[in-house]
């Protein structure tokens, strides 16, 4: 798997091919593809080639997605009797970038596809399971003999009529 630390607008990002990155909002329109001029660090596999402080002579190349908003924050000044309350909030702007290539100009290569989660695959496996499993006769049997042992415990503890007292 093929990465790159990448710097756009003052941050670091991570940059792996076939993955998107949110950035700070760029004025690219959605659709567009550019190269990222700052490769901080690149890394194939055990070769790991350093920059000082960029790495020459190695690009990656991007597709804009999209723009997008980040999540709403809020914001409350409160201070008791003083009769002062702010409230102000903000919402990030964030361009969603596909990572295309990284490498050298003009090298061919295949993007090679993420491997994906194996928390997916598990959760499918185990509904499969479930769902070749049918209820057996002794499952449902065993429903019915709750069902009755229930009924009978309500019947037996039925108190006396009302306006009647028991002796003892």
């Amino acid at each position: 798997m093929r990465f790159a630390i990448v710097e756009s607008g003052g941050k670091q990002y991570r940059a792996v091919e076939g993955r998107t990155i949110e950035v700070d909002r760029l004025p690219v329109e959605a659709g567009k593809q550019f190269d990222i001029e700052r490769v901080l660090l690149m890394a194939d596999g055990d070769e790991v080639m350093v920059g000082t402080p960029t790495v020459d002579g190695i690009e990656v190349k991007v597709t804009v997605v999209d723009h997008i908003k980040g999540p709403k924050i809020d914001r409350f000044k409160y201070r008791p009797k003083k009769r002062i309350r702010v409230r102000g909030g903000h919402r990030q702007q964030y361009t969603l970038l596909m990572v295309d290539f990284i490498g050298k100009p003009g090298e061919e290569r295949k993007v090679e596809k993420p491997e994906p989660k194996m928390k997916a695959e598990a959760v499918v496996e185990v509904k499969e399971e479930a769902e070749e499993a049918p209820k057996t006769k002794k499952q449902a049997s065993a429903k019915k003999e709750t069902t009755a042992k229930s009924t009978e415990k309500k019947s037996s503890t039925k108190s006396s009529p009302k306006g009647k007292k028991s002796s003892k």
